[in-house]
């Protein structure tokens, strides 16, 4: 038996609100210009674009991108079109689409992640900020942000303090002893939802040449490879943080989202399958009202009772 009519799947992230819990990822959904001839952009609960920088940035050398199993290694090197282009050139179109944008930053210093954010709090059409907080801190030579507390808790502070009128979100790296510290300091900071977590730096190697697949000697590990790792940091953030937390690593299916959810996860993002197959995250969205609706709940908040896990 399934429950009668429709059901509501839609979510709360700190104080934004989307239609359902399916987010295009930043990094594989380009400015989300590219995709809207691929599939209604209205169908999914947001995407967040590709990381914004103080400055232009031409990226790295090619090739960017390779297969492995289970999963691909990128190597894109932050290319982007700078801020300032963003809001004058993409952001006007993007206001087209009733679809939340939220926009994905990141810096080499703690002040450009504010200033970033100073420059889009003057520009309408967007619905919240995303930190990359796995860059290098140049100051504290080349340690990324996200892998101690106290520079969490001070580019956060300082991203808050800029991102007076919209949402805050702080994706974390993988690459920490204790994902839980690190959330709870993102928490303390201000953050309104936690993106876990980015890409696992990786190599490849072609035997035949001795030479990387990838232009840079290694890049970023994504795709179903990496979920099991990624559902365990989901489940250890969400034990210690009370904010909304955003699953995001190796999802293509209905069971994969859920199993984020299980996980403790309020929301996800798709990356990696939407090179495969663009249409996934809209699919997903689909799929998964027809998957709860045998759960017989008729809100997707309902679902959490039934979901939680049994680890004991």
């Amino acid at each position: 038996m399934t429950s009668a009519g429709p059901v509501d799947l839609s979510v709360n992230i700190g104080a934004l609100r989307l239609r359902n819990p399916i987010i295009a990822a930043s990094g594989t959904f380009g400015y989300g210009l590219e995709f809207a001839h691929l599939l209604e952009l209205q169908s999914i609960g947001g995407f967040v674009t590709k990381g914004l920088s103080l400055n232009p940035i031409q990226g790295s050398p090619a090739p960017r991108l390779c297969h492995t199993p289970s999963g691909m290694l990128n190597a894109v090197g932050l290319q982007n079109v700078g801020v300032r282009a963003f809001v004058t050139e993409k952001l006007p179109v993007l206001r087209k689409y009733v679809t939340p944008v939220l926009v994905n930053i990141f810096g080499y210093l703690s002040e450009e992640y504010a200033e970033v954010i100073r420059i889009l709090e003057d520009a309408p059409g967007i619905a919240g900020y995303e930190l990359n907080i796995s860059c290098p801190n140049v100051k504290q030579g080349g340690i990324q942000f996200g892998s101690d507390p106290a520079m969490v808790s001070q580019v956060v502070g300082l991203a808050r303090r800029s991102a007076a009128s919209r949402p805050l979100w702080v994706k974390l790296s993988p690459l920490v002893t204790d994902i839980g510290l690190i959330a709870k300091a993102a928490e303390e900071a201000g953050a309104d939802g936690l993106t876990v977590a980015n890409t696992y730096p990786a190599m490849s190697i072609d035997v035949k040449t001795g030479r990387s697949r990838l232009g840079c000697p290694s890049g970023g590990l994504s795709g179903p490879a990496i979920r099991p790792i990624t559902v365990r940091l989901v489940w250890e953030a969400a034990k210690t943080v009370r904010i909304p937390i955003i699953g995001l690593g190796g999802i293509e299916t209905v069971d994969d989202v859920l199993e984020y959810l299980s996980a403790g996860a309020s929301a996800v993002q798709v990356g990696t399958a939407s090179f495969v197959a663009p249409g996934t995250v809209g699919g997903l969205a689909v799929e998964l009202e027809k998957r709860i609706s045998r759960y017989k709940v008729k809100n997707i908040k309902d679902l959490t009772e039934v979901l939680v896990p049994k680890l004991d």
